[in-house]
């Protein structure tokens, strides 16, 4: 089965190199799908290099370089928000598999054979990675972002009728057929909860697994604060209310 990886990207000049190459290490057939959401502090230029670049790419960071043959970059006019970003990845993945990632670092690529397992295995048509069960090293999360995820969890699971534990997590994995068929509405952060009721209105296998965390410290993250978390909470309640289109 062929893997889609489609990465959201907005000024990640910092780690953009380090992730290429982390997802270009796993050993699977694969193609990448870089969507830079209106990135200002370099991100933007190095991927138009890389994007023009004939199937080598020096990483200067790292001084290693990348084919970038299998490598298709994106790029939105202005920035509109990882929702947004990802549904424009989604409609250009060929892949059989899709799966989520972050450019961040944050969650390490070489947890996709675990992620993509059930379903190649024919148990699961999506797969969660979650970073609170399995023995995986995980960093920490700071108190009130653990406690803001269990609780978004908690009240989506209450509408959803399932038991995950990271409903927030990055790693999500979807069979081409199931995401393709979702229309995506949400522009920013609202994807993960209208994603997830959306997948539990379909009544199909969900499966959960660990995964490794190595969360940046405060200043370095993305700062997502509570008028995310209302808006989380209003998603929630929308899709999981309104009909499945």
């Amino acid at each position: 089965m062929k893997l889609s990886v489609v990465i959201p990207v907005f000024n990640e000049i910092h780690t953009i190199e380090e992730i290429l190459f982390k997802v270009q290490e796993i050993k699977i057939e694969k193609e990448i799908i870089i969507i830079d959401d209106g990135s200002n502090d370099g991100t933007k230029e190095l991927l138009t290099r890389l994007e023009e670049s004939k199937n080598i790419f020096t990483l200067e960071t790292l001084e290693k370089t990348i084919n970038t043959q299998n490598i298709t970059v994106l790029f939105q006019s202005k920035n509109q928000g990882k929702g947004s970003a990802l549904n424009r990845g989604f409609k250009e993945a060929n892949g059989d598999i899709i799966i989520i990632q972050d450019a961040d670092l944050e969650y390490d690529p070489r947890d996709y054979l675990i992620l993509i397992k059930p379903i190649e295995e024919g148990h699961a048509e999506v797969v969660y990675g979650s970073r609170f069960i399995g023995g995986a090293p995980h960093g920490i999360l700071f108190f009130w972002h653990s406690i803001g995820n269990k609780f978004l969890t908690f009240i989506s699971n209450i509408f959803t009728n399932l038991n995950l534990t990271d409903m927030e997590t990055c790693y999500k994995v979807f069979k081409k057929e199931v995401i393709k068929n979702i229309d995506i509405k949400e522009k920013r952060f609202g994807i993960e909860p209208e994603i997830t009721a959306k997948i539990a209105k379909m009544k199909i296998r969900i499966c959960e697994v660990g995964i490794s965390y190595y969360g940046r410290k405060y200043d370095q993250g993305k700062k997502i604060n509570w008028k995310d978390g209302i808006r989380a909470i209003y998603c929630i309640i929308k899709y999981n209310l309104l009909p499945l289109k």
